[in-house]
């Protein structure tokens, strides 16, 4: 199909706006083995205009100060995952954006999240996760218990004003949602199933929290949290950063859902050749061999695999991580679809929390400024599935890699150590240039672009808060 050919416009789009040529992510579904979920049909694409952004919102530290005051405060965010703390008196370590955080696991099971911070001089109680009987200061050895009532309080004579009651440690409401712990300073506000809607329902098919963080990568990158979360919110990058993964990736032919203020999707097919390659000479085998070999999504060295004549290279790939995990973890995967055996489904939670869905192996990112507006914490998750009848595993450490490490480094990441670090190369490089630019603008595009133009429609409507 020739570059200037236009498919006409969804529903709701706005007139004579161009799609990539080729198939779309609906073609693909319609070309599945297996039926295909409902909610991953169909458009959910709002035009939200064309208008540039202005380059202060990654570089003005008064502009980072009102996301500190405005916007974190009143937002979930994603803490920990059960397999975090599975046993009372574990805690995770949660700090962000001026906050610190003890997810702890309470003698009934159930988690709450105190601050951490002793309520007599300040120091914080903890500085790293693990387990604990009680949370003494380590300063003068006032002690709360893991439920965050006061427990003990050296030379009491000399606090007569203060009792039990104002020397509770303060908590933040918590939230659990498959497998994923959520914090939030306010007490009031949407509830966390209506903040994910409608990630809940439909994340029922994948069962998330049936899985257990297997690899935990992180590394501080020298740019705004927001402009590298927006690296991860188009796949189109690929033409430049990616080369290597276009003879498998349809990255143009993503289709990008949003849906209310705090969620949105980017489906990308995988076992495709991107619209960006010369489709002359390339044969279906070409794509997988290329899959096999570069992917890291939890194919054996070496394996290969044979298309069968009459299937695609995407069919071909499906049907062998259905046996793959199948056999690996025990679970019949026969009525999941080809798209849920292969592709990428990038999902987002505003504002720092990015969890894939689907059947394979699960990513997951999450992005902190660390500590101020011009460096951020990207951590980098690879969730698994244990084999059915075996105890759930406890969550692996971060892996912290050092300022001088490469993404290469981390060998747990496989292929995609390479990915994150042509990711990476890119970013100091952004923020050094709207530090710099002329225009201070940046120019987004209508459809590719639409998650990073809904994400700061929804930051601005924080920022609007009394």
């Amino acid at each position: 199909m020739p570059d200037d050919v236009k498919r006409p416009a969804p529903a709701g789009e706005k007139p004579g706006e161009a799609r990539c040529p080729g198939p779309s992510w609906d073609d693909y579904m319609a070309a599945d083995t297996r039926p295909v979920p409902d909610f991953m049909k169909g458009e959910r694409y709002e035009f939200m205009g064309s208008e540039p952004l202005d380059t202060d919102r990654y570089t003005d530290p008064a502009f980072f100060k009102k996301e500190l005051e405005k916007m974190w405060p009143y937002v979930w965010q994603f803490a920990a995952r059960v397999e975090e703390l599975p046993d009372p008196g574990d805690y995770a370590l949660y700090e962000n954006a001026g906050r610190s955080y003890l997810v702890t696991r309470q003698d009934d099971g159930s988690i709450k999240a105190f601050h951490n911070v002793c309520l007599h001089r300040g120091r914080k109680l903890r500085t790293e996760s693990g387990w604990a009987a009680d949370f003494k200061c380590p300063f003068h050895g006032f002690a709360w218990e893991t439920n965050g009532g006061l427990k003990n309080m050296p030379c009491r004579w000399d606090f007569p004003h203060l009792n039990e009651q104002n020397m509770q440690l303060p908590e933040a409401s918590v939230g659990v949602w498959g497998g994923y712990i959520f914090v939030r300073d306010a007490d009031t506000g949407p509830t966390l199933e209506e903040y994910l809607a409608p990630y809940p329902e439909d994340f029922k098919r994948w069962k998330p929290e049936e899985t257990y963080t297997a690899v935990w990568v992180g590394k501080t990158v020298k740019a705004n949290w927001k402009a590298t979360a927006e690296a991860f919110m188009e796949a189109w990058h690929t033409i430049e950063t990616h080369p290597q993964i276009m003879p498998y990736t349809g990255d143009a032919n993503s289709k990008y859902n949003v849906y209310q203020d705090h969620t949105n999707v980017a489906f990308t097919p995988f076992a495709v050749m991107s619209p960006h390659i010369d489709p002359a000479g390339k044969s279906e085998q070409w794509i997988l061999d290329e899959f096999i070999l570069r992917t890291g999504r939890g194919m054996p060295a070496g394996y290969k695999v044979t298309v069968p004549e009459g299937q695609t290279a995407r069919q071909a790939m499906a049907e062998t991580n259905r046996q793959l995990y199948g056999t690996g973890t025990g679970r019949d995967f026969s009525h999941y679809s080809d798209s849920e055996m292969v592709d990428a489904f990038t999902y987002n939670v505003f504002p720092n929390f990015s969890p894939w869905g689907g059947m394979i192996p699960n990513i997951v990112y999450r992005w902190r400024p660390w500590p101020d507006h011009e460096n951020t914490l990207m951590e980098v998750r690879i969730l698994m599935r244990p084999p059915v009848g075996e105890p759930m595993p406890r969550s692996v450490p971060m892996h912290m890699l050092g300022e001088d490490e490469p993404w290469t480094a981390a060998e747990e990441l496989g292929p995609l150590g390479e990915i994150f670090q042509q990711d990476m190369m890119n970013l100091p490089f952004v923020q050094e240039g709207m530090k710099v630019s002329k225009t201070h603008t940046l120019e987004l595009g209508n459809y590719q672009d639409i998650r990073v133009r809904h994400f700061h429609r929804t930051l601005d409507r924080y920022l609007a808060r009394e």
